[in-house]
């Protein structure tokens, strides 16, 4: 049985169950504010904190718990004559458990309220009392979200429980002060914070024995875990790597476009039409990759398309609507999984990209190729309106391939892909190869590579190959002989002067 319990709460959902246990079990419950009159009101008995300190709450309830009669009820060692005969001077009383969660920093930052609202909503006393009690953790047990509370209405935790509760309190208090931060300054620190909230613990990683978790980064608006999983399997560590990259891609594309993803990497990207055109040229680009693979579309889904869909094998569909035709289509195959997203356009919005390292991690900005662009120069005929929409599109397409990567296209259909090669000679024959493996008709090719040509080699394959148009970024010490050669084969070359490397 707990002796004292100090309850300071935002968030009341299930405080009357608690507050109704604790009395019931004959502990003194001080509390402040808002908490206090919510519990008196069910009838129980409650102490102000301004009963215990003597002092009143002030300036609109900014200062109430930063007292040292509540804070040496918390940081005194039970243990400690000193701190026992402090505490019996200065008339104060020890606390065994503690309630407390937090303003609403993030919700009132996703409402977009105004600058001076979200300040008030940074909490001062909240944390403080979290972390003094958490400290103490031997003696007090410390719930720091409703979520919590069945630990103590099914008994008294033990010291280990105790310690894991101070844990998540710690944890609690560095998300919201890490959320805090960004609000007040999103530019670049000298020490930074990446705070996340478990969506769910996954089956396993990239192979079975590994273990691995889903979290959302805390004061996200969007991204995977707003999805609505429609139906099929519990989404897999891979599958969530590729869904991204799936949408990385899409997110760059217009409306009626599709971008099927087989191991990290797009196998197969085309704009239609419509979106069962779009979808049906992504899965001819290369029909063999495909097979397990993940599928974007950037439309609605209806019947036509999910019978499209749902003849072949694939780990996932992603789209933002669908009509219930379509849904009653996909039910058929009950393992695969379809997910509608909402706020699709959000994904650009991402300013930074994360990746874990040995000791730290890295941070990059989002890298979104140009369309086409005026400062792009021409070196040969100039395109006319077609070459220059497929010359767009394969850039952006190239740009999210694993390097070293090429990328070939007609009709705004990937046509031959190559990627995470060592080499760009590598590269440029892999895609050719699917080239000739699954459109050997093609014409009007244009092809794109996300560095520069280091030689003229890749030019003289791929004009052999019938490539008439190449953009890349330049840059080569070698420029003038990949350009010399370029123009003896009658192939023109577009210098962006900016690369799309993805290591």
């Amino acid at each position: 049985m707990f002796q004292r319990a100090l309850i300071s709460v935002s968030d009341k959902s299930r405080l009357e169950e608690l507050g109704k246990h604790l009395a019931a079990q004959g502990t003194e419950i001080v509390s402040t504010g808002g908490s206090a009159k919510f519990l008196k009101n069910l009838g129980l008995k409650v102490k102000e904190v301004s009963e215990l300190t003597g002092f009143p709450e002030v300036m609109d309830g900014r200062v109430k718990t930063l007292h040292p009669k509540i804070h040496m009820g918390l940081l005194a060692r039970e243990n400690n004559k000193e701190d026992q005969q402090t505490l019996s001077e200065m008339e104060g009383v020890l606390f065994d458990l503690v309630v407390v969660n937090l303003y609403p920093f993030e919700a009132t930052l996703k409402s977009g309220a105004s600058d001076e609202d979200q300040v008030e909503q940074i909490d001062i006393g909240g944390p403080t009392l979290l972390r003094a009690a958490s400290k103490s953790f031997e003696r007090i047990a410390v719930l720091s979200s409703p979520e919590q509370y069945d630990l103590v209405l099914n008994g008294t935790p033990d010291l280990k429980t105790r310690r894991w509760l101070a844990a998540q309190a710690f944890t609690h208090v560095s998300g919201y002060d890490a959320l805090v931060s960004e609000f007040l300054d999103a530019s670049e620190k000298k020490e930074r914070s990446l705070s996340g909230r478990l969506v769910k613990e996954l089956r396993y990683g990239e192979n079975p024995h590994q273990q691995a978790r889903w979290y959302s980064q805390v004061g996200s608006t969007s991204g995977w875990h707003e999805a609505t999983v429609t139906q099929g399997k519990e989404l897999s560590y891979n599958n969530l790597l590729d869904l991204d990259a799936a949408q990385s891609c899409l997110s760059l594309l217009p409306e009626n476009s599709c971008v099927v993803v087989k191991h990290n990497n797009p196998c197969g990207v085309a704009t239609g039409s419509s979106p069962l055109d779009a979808t049906e040229k992504a899965l001819a680009a290369d029909p063999v990759s495909c097979f397990g693979g993940i599928v974007a579309v950037n439309g609605n889904v209806d019947r036509a398309l999910a019978e499209k869909l749902n003849s072949l094998f694939l780990e996932c569909v992603v789209c933002p609507s669908m009509t219930e035709e379509a849904r009653e289509v996909f039910q058929k195959k009950k393992n695969q999984r379809v997910l509608l997203i909402k706020d699709a356009d959000q994904f650009q919005a991402q300013k930074k990209r994360f990746i874990s390292l040995w000791g730290g991690f890295l941070i990059q900005d989002q890298d979104v190729p140009d369309a086409w662009s005026s400062e792009w120069k021409v070196l040969g005929e100039a395109p006319t309106e077609a070459i220059k929409k497929d010359l767009a599109f394969i850039w952006k397409v190239c740009s999210q391939l694993k390097s070293n990567a090429i990328a070939i296209a007609s009709d705004l259909q990937t046509r031959g892909l190559g990627m995470g090669q060592v080499n760009r000679v590598d590269a440029v024959e892999q895609a050719l190869h699917r080239v000739q493996k699954f459109h050997p008709e093609s014409k009007n090719l244009v092809a794109a590579s996300d560095a520069f040509f280091p030689f003229p080699d890749s030019i003289e394959l791929l004009a052999k190959s019938g490539v008439r148009w190449v953009i890349q970024p330049g840059g080569s010490i070698k420029d003038n002989e990949v350009i010399q050669k370029a123009q003896e084969l009658g192939v023109n070359l577009i210098l962006t002067g900016k690369r799309h490397f993805r290591h």
